[in-house]
């Protein structure tokens, strides 16, 4: 098994990044979306390049298959909530490990605020629907953490159905054929453009940055 490099790494802190100042794009239009994580409308959003690569994606899916939209930008100040309640939860259950050790295994999870895809526009939390807009089956509820899921969460866990093995094969060979890069904690986490996309592929700078959303 390949060295899993997590968000927390020093080498994602360590990417430059050159702001290209691409805008973002509401995807609710061109994508199937799932309201599972509707809340403001922020949430429907990505820069308009990885939208695009998006569309490229599905238009390689088998007859039959979309891909179901979930979540794309998140505030800067709603990923840094995520993440702290997330160490909390760590906390409350490892008092006895170190603040470094806390950050390290949240990452896992949730990204670190300063350097979240999410916050820049450039991830996407996403999954397979039928021609229907039933979700398949990959293996676990997306979101689940990697307690509560045993690990399965993790895009290469053995402990799922040869279904959801093959039903994230063909997720992912759509999503790597256009250049996204799936966060391996995440089978549902695919980037492009954020500092851990260049890390993966060896950019010299991401792309895109942390991001307010434009209110217009």
């Amino acid at each position: 098994m390949s060295e899993i490099i997590l968000m927390s790494d020093a080498r994602v802190a360590a990417i430059p990044v050159e702001e290209c100042g691409e805008p973002l794009a509401d995807v609710s239009a061109v994508l199937l979306v799932d309201d599972r994580k509707k809340d403001t409308g922020a949430e429907l959003h990505l820069r308009r390049g990885v939208l695009d690569r998006l569309l490229a994606a599905e238009a390689l899916l088998p007859d039959g298959l979309r891909l179901l939209f979930v979540e794309g930008y998140r505030p800067p100040a709603l990923q840094r909530r995520y993440f702290e309640d997330y160490g909390d939860e760590l906390c409350g259950a490892h008092p006895d490990w170190p603040a470094d050790r806390i950050r390290s295994a949240a990452s896992r999870y949730v990204s670190p605020p300063e350097i979240a895809p999410h916050s820049a526009g450039a991830a996407v939390d996403l999954t397979l629907a039928d021609a229907d807009g039933r979700e398949l089956d990959l293996g676990t509820p997306m979101n689940a953490n990697p307690e509560e899921s045993e690990g399965a969460c993790y895009t290469g866990a053995d402990n799922i159905t040869a279904e959801a093995r093959a039903h994230r094969a063909v997720l992912g060979k759509a999503l790597g054929a256009v250049g996204l890069v799936n966060y391996p904690t995440e089978w549902w986490h695919w980037s492009y453009g954020d500092r851990y996309w260049a890390l993966a592929t060896g950019a010299p700078a991401a792309l895109y940055g942390p991001k307010d959303l434009d209110p217009s």
